[in-house]
């Protein structure tokens, strides 16, 4: 395992952990928790896969506190900074919640360099009055952030998210920053998708685990599915029993890894 400290296209600094060797894989975890949430699953792969887990921007030791530079498309072109960072001209992608719609994007914009994505509780595509709804408290919750700190911030989404990304968030709590988490939550300004029918041009083979809760909803994932023409929905899903990042990495590294294996381009 190594430590790898790049540069984004706007010259912040980021980091990442590298494990394994073979061709890339990108790991991309949920707004809340960091790159810990990610390794286990991580640890399941890298007999096969070089695998690279980014803290994302704003999260973890990739501190940013300056909310105009959390957009969708800067998210992307840090991507792509570290794909250039690695060496890697092209990567497979594994993002959850957060980092799902990364990956979506990233498929959207940059398809030679994306060779497959794996999509693990996709994020709600709001209409424009849920989504000025959701603008709303995310800014609610980075007054509470700058005020109050992370936990009262938190406590605004919490109860409305399943037990495993409870837990993740919680878990990374103590490695994150007040003010880069509040100014991550600038991203609430910004929009990934306008509609679910902007998916359809996406042709990435994508393999896709529904989440379960009014942020990821089930539903979601089997209609983007339906839209995606290289897309196919997971036999696993971000079920109510699993805990912890340990049991997201046994529950879904054999989907992962046979979905992967499945794909000449990852190889």
């Amino acid at each position: 395992m190594t430590e790898l400290t790049y540069t984004g296209s706007d010259g912040w600094p980021l980091y990442a952990t590298v494990m394994g060797d073979g061709p890339a894989l990108i790991m991309l975890h949920g707004g809340g928790p960091d790159h810990h949430s990610m390794r286990p699953l991580a640890e399941e792969l890298t007999d096969r896969y070089r695998v690279i887990l980014p803290d994302i921007r704003g999260y973890g030791r990739s501190v940013c506190a300056d909310p105009e530079r959390h957009t969708w498309d800067q998210y992307v072109q840090d991507v792509l900074s570290l794909m250039n960072a690695a060496e890697a001209q092209t990567a497979g992608l594994i993002g959850a919640g957060l980092g799902g719609t990364i990956a979506l994007r990233a498929c959207l914009k940059h398809s030679d360099r994306i060779r497959c994505a794996v999509v693990i509780s996709p994020e709600d595509i709001e209409d424009d009055e849920a989504k000025a709804a959701e603008t709303a408290m995310m800014e609610e919750f980075a007054d509470r952030v700058r005020t109050r700190g992370i936990e009262a911030g938190w406590a605004l989404y919490l109860p409305h998210l399943q037990p495993l990304i409870v837990n993740l968030v919680r878990d990374a709590i103590p490695r994150a920053d007040a003010a880069s988490v509040a100014a991550a939550a600038a991203i609430g300004h910004d929009r990934a998708f306008r509609s679910p029918a902007e998916l359809a041009a996406i042709t990435t083979p994508t393999l896709i685990i529904p989440g379960d809760d009014d942020r990821h909803p089930i539903e979601l994932a089997h209609r983007i599915s339906d839209l995606m023409p290289a897309a196919q929905v997971a036999s696993v899903s971000m079920s109510r029993t699993l805990s912890t990042a340990e049991d997201m990495g046994q529950e879904f590294a054999p989907s992962v890894s046979d979905f992967l294996q499945s794909l000449s381009a990852i190889e």
